[in-house]
């Protein structure tokens, strides 16, 4: 039959549920997350899918309280800037919680290895299927997070360079997120800068084009 391979109604719920219900949070509670569950969390996304099966993720747990808030201080830096970068919405944007690196249990840096530039299968043209590959890691992560009732939150403002020398990564590598996990409150209803009005979610017919790139306007 051809779906043999189908997993159960109640399975294909949960899946699409958890995709569905997945939030960029930023409000935690300071409950520890048990270590079994985290190890749990670190698996998912170890068994993320990466081009030539190169896994150029990298993950380094943050447990020094000096250590989290000069991250906090790099990411507070990134945000003054990215404010001015914007001009007019710059008082919009200020106004809004971007992180949660001071409150949340658990914090980690996500970044590609050092040893990547070796990898040519599938990268020869693309260098960057390293992002994507590490990427997807993330978001077997943070599916699995969902799951778990653990809320988490991709921080993207920051220096590279400098988070990367702050935290002795070698000269090629390269980090890619802040990462703040823990237990919530409450999962926000929908995305947050959507609730906060920041911008929508778009039509996804406005997206999908068909033998050519998509035309039709919003």
């Amino acid at each position: 039959m051809s779906d043999s391979h189908r997993y159960s109604e109640a399975d294909r719920a949960a899946i699409y549920r958890v995709m569905k219900e997945r939030r960029d949070m930023r409000h935690f509670r300071p409950d520890a997350i048990p270590s079994d569950a985290m190890q749990r969390l670190l698996e998912a996304a170890h068994d993320a899918p990466s081009v030539g099966y190169m896994q150029p993720w990298r993950f380094i747990r943050i447990t020094d309280a000096g250590l989290r808030a000069d991250l906090a201080m790099l990411v507070e830096k990134e945000r003054q800037r990215t404010a001015l970068a914007l001009g007019e919405r710059s008082g919009e944007f200020l106004r809004l919680k971007v992180e949660g690196i001071r409150e949340c249990s658990e914090l980690w840096v996500v970044a590609l290895t050092d040893d990547r530039q070796q990898y040519v299968f599938g990268r020869r043209t693309m260098p960057r299927m390293d992002l994507a590959s590490a990427s997807c890691a993330i978001q077997n992560l943070w599916l699995a997070a969902r799951a778990e009732g653990i809320g988490m939150g991709w921080v993207s403002l920051f220096d590279p360079d400098a988070l990367a020398e702050r935290l002795a990564m070698p000269a090629t590598a390269e980090p890619i997120a802040i990462l703040c996990m823990g237990y919530v409150n409450a999962f926000y209803e929908k995305p947050m800068l959507e609730q906060s009005g920041w911008d929508q979610r778009r039509n996804l017919a406005t997206l999908i084009g068909v033998n050519e790139w998509p035309e039709i306007s919003e």
